[in-house]
């Protein structure tokens, strides 16, 4: 695992059309798109916040234990990267404000991170085509 931890945002989505698609088939992919799957796709991402490993550590271990939103952080040191999706949005949300609103529970780095966070959550929820990616590169 590298000793950084990148938090990257979809930024914009484009067709990938190296290859001659029949007729038949495009109206499928558009169709696809329409509702929202992935066929045929290039996500492009860029990395709104970059922490390190070690403070990324601390600062997901000051979520509270057996939470769902700590689960789902530290996925990211067991598996090696993580995506939340709208749906994840109002659980984290909730958590990062409470550590937020804690009387020094987090140090300037930690607040900045979740503040940026934050604002990385609020985008997806009002984007439904938007996901977060939470990765070492």
């Amino acid at each position: 695992m590298a000793d950084q931890v990148f938090f990257y945002r979809l930024s914009r989505k484009f067709v990938d059309e190296q290859f001659d698609v029949p007729e038949e088939a495009k109206e499928v992919m558009y169709y696809s798109l329409a509702i929202g799957h992935h066929l045929g796709i290039v996500d492009c991402l860029s990395a709104d916040l970059v922490c390190p490993l070690t403070g990324y550590r601390d600062w997901v271990a000051k979520l509270p234990a057996g939470s769902e939103a700590r689960r789902k952080m530290e996925g990211f040191l067991t598996f090696g990267e993580i995506t939340v999706y709208r749906e994840h949005c109002h659980m984290l949300a909730c958590a990062f404000d409470r550590l937020r609103q804690a009387e020094g529970a987090l140090n300037e780095q930690e607040q900045e991170w979740t503040d940026t966070f934050m604002n990385q959550l609020t985008a997806l929820h009002n984007d439904p085509h938007m996901y977060l990616m939470v990765r070492s590169r």
